[in-house]
C-alpha cells in the first residue's frame, strides 16, 4: 500500500492561514488535495494536521470532502507522520506539504515509479523542480528508524531530514528535471506566493482543471510578468531557521 500523508496547518507563521484561503472560490488545500486524487499510483490519502484548536476548521473542512484526517503533534512533525502512516501500516508513505496547490500528480507518480523500480529507503525531487512540485517517498520502516532516532529540531519538524542527513545507512533515489527550473517559485508562503498562484489558476483552471507543469511553464512563456510577481523569496526559509536552531543546540551541549 501506497500512502500519501499531506501535512497542513492553520498557523503558519509567515501566511497564517494560507491553506484555507479561497482560489476560485474553494479552499487552497481542496484544490490541492483534488490534485493528488487524480494520481494513479496512490492508494490512499490522508491529511495530517495538529490537536491544536486551530486547525479545527480545517480538519472539518477536509473531512467534509471526503478525505480522511489524522490529528497528531503540532510541532513534532515527524512523530506527527509517523503515528498517522502507523494506523494504516502502508508499505510506502509519499510526503507533500499542504502549501502547494499547483503539485503535478504525474511528477508525483514518476517519483513513485522510480523509488519502486530503483527500491529505495528514500526517493525525492531535485531541487532543479521549481518549488512547490516537491515530492518525497519513502519507506514506512525508514520513516519508524526515523522517528525512533531523530533528536535535532530540523528533523523533527521536516521530516525527512534525517535520511538526507544520512545517506550511508538508508538507499536514497533522486529525480531530476529535465532543465533547471530552480529560479520558479510555485509553494505559497508569502502573500505575494499566493498572488502567483491566484493568477495561474484564473488562467488555467477554467479550461482545463488537471493543468501540468507543462501547461504552467507554457502559460509563463506568454505571461513573463507573472514570474516577477514573488521573485526574490528564499527556498526552504522554513528549513534553515530550523538549521540554525540545531547550531544553538549543539552550542548549548
Amino acid at each position: 500500500m501506497i500512502l500519501c500523508v499531506v501535512q497542513a496547518r492553520v498557523s503558519s507563521s509567515r501566511l497564517p492561514g494560507k491553506v484555507l484561503k479561497p482560489i476560485l472560490g474553494k479552499p487552497m488545500i481542496i484544490h490541492e488535495l483534488e490534485r493528488l486524487q487524480r494520481s494513479k499510483r496512490i492508494d490512499k490519502i490522508v491529511l495530517a494536521t495538529s490537536q491544536d484548536k486551530s486547525d479545527d476548521e480545517l480538519a472539518k473542512i477536509v473531512a467534509a470532502n471526503d478525505v480522511e484526517v489524522y490529528r497528531g503533534s503540532l510541532g513534532d512533525v515527524l512523530d506527527r507522520y509517523y503515528q498517522c502512516a502507523k494506523e494504516y501500516q502502508p508499505e510506502h508513505v509519499v510526503r507533500i506539504t499542504g502549501d502547494c496547490p499547483v503539485i503535478d500528480w504525474q511528477i508525483v507518480d514518476a517519483v513513485i515509479e522510480r523509488h519502486l523500480r530503483e527500491e529505495n529507503d528514500y526517493t525525492v525531487t531535485t531541487e532543479e523542480f521549481p518549488d512547490g512540485l516537491d515530492t518525497e517517498i519513502f519507506c514506512f520502516s525508514a520513516l519508524k528508524r526515523a522517528w525512533e532516532e531523530a533528536h535535532l529540531p530540523s528533523e523533527r519538524e521536516h521530516v525527512t531530514q534525517y535520511f538526507r542527513k544520512h545517506a550511508e545507512i538508508f538507499r536514497i533515489g533522486h529525480m531530476e528535471c529535465k532543465q533547471n527550473l530552480n529560479s520558479m517559485r510555485w509553494t505559497v508562503d508569502e502573500p505575494q506566493d499566493f498572488e502567483f498562484i491566484q493568477k495561474v489558476y484564473e488562467e488555467l483552471y477554467p479550461l482545463n482543471a488537471d493543468f501540468s507543469m507543462v501547461d504552467i511553464l507554457r502559460l509563463l512563456e506568454h505571461r513573463p510578468d507573472f514570474l516577477a510577481i514573488n521573485q526574490g523569496i528564499q527556498r526552504n526559509e522554513g528549513l534553515q531557521k530550523s538549521l540554525r536552531e540545531d547550531e544553538e543546540l549543539e552550542k548549548r551541549k
